[in-house]
């Protein structure tokens, strides 16, 4: 079997069997994966080193929510990934893989500062990046509240503002973004999110 179809099929059968809601499913896994090859293209000739990385990168970033803490114990999911690469991946491209899924989340990166990663450090900010562009999308974070926290559309709305304006509004300015491309992005996904999050205020404001 094709390695990337093991992935997806990999990915699947974990959503199903710990009961990621969609705002982690296969969709985000794409949607990161997507976010890291153009960040990957567009950073090469910046970083050079990241060459022979790529497939640590798409590894990293397709997997990275199969092991979250919030649906699963972290260490048994990352476990279940190792033991996915291990027949399409050398041992240390497997070791660098679970480094990156381990320690890239929002919360270990703000609570312990970025992980010392020698060369694969452009690497591993590919993929945190990746992922933290998916972040800004505002009906994917309604999604995570009305599954996980608050059935009720409208306080799911507040709170899903909240979150916003203190978290992924502020990732540049907490230093999180390194890359010129991210950097770039986010202000377009931001001024979207934005819209979405004005538009969201108006149909709650009708439908009442």
């Amino acid at each position: 079997m094709k390695f990337f179809q093991t992935i997806i099929q990999f990915i699947m059968v974990t959503t199903h069997k710990y009961s990621l809601d969609e705002s982690h499913g296969i969709m985000h896994s794409f949607d990161t994966l997507h976010n890291a090859h153009k960040i990957y293209s567009e950073e090469l000739k910046n970083f050079p080193e990241m060459e022979t990385h790529e497939k640590i990168i798409y590894a990293a970033a397709a997997l990275h929510d199969m092991c979250d803490k919030k649906y699963m114990n972290e260490l048994e999911g990352i476990k279940q990934i190792d033991t996915l690469l291990e027949n399409n991946m050398s041992e240390l491209e497997i070791s660098v893989v679970h480094d990156i899924v381990e320690k890239m989340s929002y919360s270990k990166v703000k609570t312990n500062g970025f992980p010392e990663m020698g060369k694969y450090q452009s690497a591993y900010n590919v993929v945190r990046e990746a992922d933290l562009l998916g972040a800004y999308d505002f009906n994917r974070a309604i999604v995570y509240s009305l599954y996980n926290k608050n059935d009720d559309i409208d306080e799911a709305y507040e709170e899903t503002c909240q979150i916003f304006l203190n978290r992924m509004l502020k990732h540049e300015e907490d230093g999180l973004l390194t890359f010129d491309y991210t950097k770039k992005d986010a202000i377009e996904k931001k001024n979207h999110s934005l819209q979405q999050m004005k538009q969201w205020k108006k149909i709650l404001k009708i439908m009442k």
